[in-house]
């Protein structure tokens, strides 16, 4: 199969408003979507206690609870590709919203859940059933929402377009972060555990059909549209032609994907455990540390867009993992003497783990726009379900060999692997895809 579907010229028209509103619009979706898949992460101790019987030990529960929330990441892959097959077939528009629609509904339902009192082992069998939902609308949203913002903008956009579109999908880990701070500190764990956990599950619910409501004014992407009318959509099963003829793409994002997996499960979301356990952080400055990275991880996407649009994506992806391997090692560092400079220095590893916001315009330019949405489905969700569930363990059995600086090795191993990916798109520049059926 060839690798140039279409030598028309490159967009380089400037950003108009249509754009912006396009962008904006996808962002506020994401961000609010994303809330509702990592909200239950933020109240699986508050969960434990109330979908399993008290005579369970607490050990238990939490696992139990974990594994519930682990299956949501385990959902993702079977989700993105059957909604990418979709999405190739008859348009980016309608699986975008059909996603954050399936993610609404079980989030609000999980808010009015009778609990195992009530019903008894139904409970915790109808929370599982609601997290896999969750795990089916997220594996296309995510891979979906890339697509949609790249084919909208012109190609000398597209880093912009991704790391903003990432930048809203991290917001909303900060949301759930400061709702969960924001009950915490307001109402009494009595309260919580009688009412105040439905609340941000509603909020989500009611967070999702808003985002609905707001992706009713997006269109329909250009790049889809000319397939459309030309006839050029893939004349074979999508997600088939990607394994058969894309097979350097999917090794390709699915190596960028560790990268981007170890910037957010061990800086973003491990690190705050790490530093309470591991470093005697106090909980209230890991919490502290938790948001500012969070705010940090924001705009170091917003950054990373802005950095593949000014000297490529190679480069890009090239500095990007430098920039995170120094500065989870200085983090790491400054913990093992003391961690005098705590809040700074996590502010700039979460900073740096906007490399998260470099990697998606690598993934867009891997495959060409017929069978797009799939190439990035599969290697995307594939890879982070896998990598999501190995890596906590791996990071703590090295912790047992290597001591505290565990995960900035970890961490800095996969910069390596970001470096690489870096030298080597930069070595093959032009044979990759950028959004608008061209060559960069």
């Amino acid at each position: 199969m060839s690798t140039n579907v279409d030598h028309a010229p490159v967009d380089d028209r400037p950003l108009n408003r249509r754009d912006v509103k396009t962008l904006l619009l996808s962002a506020l979706g994401g961000a609010l979507e994303f809330y509702d898949f990592v909200i239950f992460a933020y109240f699986t101790k508050v969960l434990s206690v109330l979908f399993f019987p008290a005579t369970m030990p607490e050990w238990l529960r939490l696992l139990e609870t974990y594994g519930i929330f682990a299956v949501g990441y385990l959902a993702r892959p079977l989700g993105g590709v059957v909604m990418a097959h979709f999405g190739d077939r008859i348009g980016r528009k309608r699986m975008f919203t059909l996603s954050v629609f399936l993610m609404a509904v079980p989030t609000l339902l999980m808010g009015l859940l009778p609990v195992y009192a009530q019903i008894g082992a139904l409970a915790p069998v109808l929370l599982l059933l609601l997290r896999i939902v969750q795990g089916v609308a997220v594996g296309g949203e995510v891979p979906g929402a890339w697509v949609f913002v790249a084919e909208h903008v012109p190609a000398r956009r597209v880093g912009l377009a991704c790391g903003s579109l990432s930048a809203g999908l991290t917001a909303g880990i900060l949301i759930g972060s400061l709702m969960a701070q924001g009950l915490n500190s307001h109402m009494s764990q009595a309260a919580i555990l009688d009412h105040g956990w439905r609340i941000p599950f509603l909020l989500g619910g009611v967070f999702g059909f808003l985002a609905v409501y707001l992706r009713r004014w997006l269109s329909e992407t250009p790049v889809f549209m000319r397939m459309r009318e030309r006839r050029e959509l893939s004349p074979e099963l999508p997600v088939k032609a990607v394994l058969t003829h894309y097979l350097p793409g999917v090794a390709l994002s699915m190596l960028v994907t560790w990268v981007l997996t170890a910037a957010i499960v061990v800086v973003i979301l491990l690190t705050p455990t790490i530093v309470q356990t591991a470093f005697k952080v106090p909980a209230p400055l890991a919490f502290m540390g938790a948001s500012l990275a969070a705010l940090g991880l924001t705009f170091g996407c917003i950054g990373g867009g802005l950095l593949v649009d000014a000297v490529g994506r190679g480069l890009a992806m090239l500095l990007g993992s430098v920039g995170l391997g120094v500065a989870t090692y200085a983090l790491y560092f400054d913990l093992t003497t003391g961690a005098a400079h705590f809040l700074p220095l996590y502010t700039l590893a979460g900073f740096f783990a906007g490399i998260s916001g470099i990697v998606p315009s690598v993934l867009v330019s891997a495959f060409p726009p017929n069978v797009r949405f799939s190439g990035i489905s599969l290697s995307y969700n594939v890879a982070y379900a896998i990598l999501a569930a190995v890596t906590p363990p791996l990071v703590g059995y090295m912790a047992k060999s290597v001591g505290g600086l565990a995960p900035a090795h970890y961490v800095g191993g996969v910069a390596v692997i970001g470096v690489l990916c870096g030298v080597y798109l930069l070595a093959t520049r032009r044979r990759l895809f950028v959004a608008g059926n061209t060559v960069s």
